[in-house]
């Protein structure tokens, strides 16, 4: 080791590359999917994406594989990329898989034990309510997955945080289609977030009770509950 190594706490090899044109653009075409920029079956036109993220077709076409792995993007051959599109069972399925996750991580995890657990909780509040001032719509559905996902933390339960996270993609498609609706019919996005910030409070008083009845009426919820098929 060199006297200029020994001096530099980080050291050369800890650098961390930028991200990539290709990670830009899938972040981008995202983030546009995510806020309704785009809607469920759009048809993304590679001419209007070039122009617009200013980028050639190679980084585009890899940057739509890459979403095409997530499950945001469906391409076909000689037709193209379109926006993956959810039926009302689709959604049905997701959402109440996920109030199964969420109910046992409540159990588990309410009262909270560890305090430092709800450090991640709040932060992701934050970056909502910073979201729904800005209307970034896209990045507010990103990050109350974050804060969905940082309450099933709360169970302390690796495996159960594990199978949370193996639906993200599409849970993020829901919540999308969920926050049109609910931003154009019922709420504002400041009050969508008041939501959270209630659910919060209620976790943080430690009755878990409480925070199950709330999850019952929360937003996906009640959207999962309206579309339920006949039979289910």
């Amino acid at each position: 080791m060199t006297s200029a190594d020994a001096a530099d706490p980080i050291g050369a090899g800890e650098r961390i590359d930028p991200p990539s044109l290709v990670a830009l653009a899938a972040e981008s075409i995202r983030k546009m999917i995510l806020s309704g920029a785009f809607e469920p079956g759009d048809r993304l036109i590679e001419e209007r994406l070039t122009e617009h993220l200013g980028i050639s077709r190679p980084p585009l076409r890899e940057a739509l594989r890459l979403l095409q792995n997530d499950g945001l993007v469906v391409t076909r051959p000689r037709y193209g990329s379109t926006v993956a599109t959810l039926t009302d069972q689709d959604v049905f399925e997701i959402l109440t898989l996920r109030t199964g996750l969420e109910k046992m991580a409540v159990e588990l995890g309410v009262p909270v034990r560890e305090r430092a657990r709800l450090t991640a909780c709040h932060a992701a509040l934050e970056r909502m309510e910073l979201n729904a001032r800005d209307e970034d719509r896209g990045s507010l559905v990103e990050n109350a997955y974050a804060f969905h996902a940082s309450i099933v933390a709360l169970a302390g339960h690796r495996r159960l945080s594990e199978i949370y996270r193996s639906v993200q993609q599409q849970m993020l498609l829901c919540m999308s289609r969920n926050l049109d609706t609910r931003e154009r019919y019922y709420e504002s996005l400041v009050e969508h977030v008041a939501r959270h910030r209630h659910l919060l409070e209620l976790i943080e008083a430690g009755d878990p009770h409480a925070v199950l009845e709330e999850l019952a009426v929360h937003g996906e919820r009640s959207f999962a509950e309206r579309r339920a098929p006949e039979g289910s």
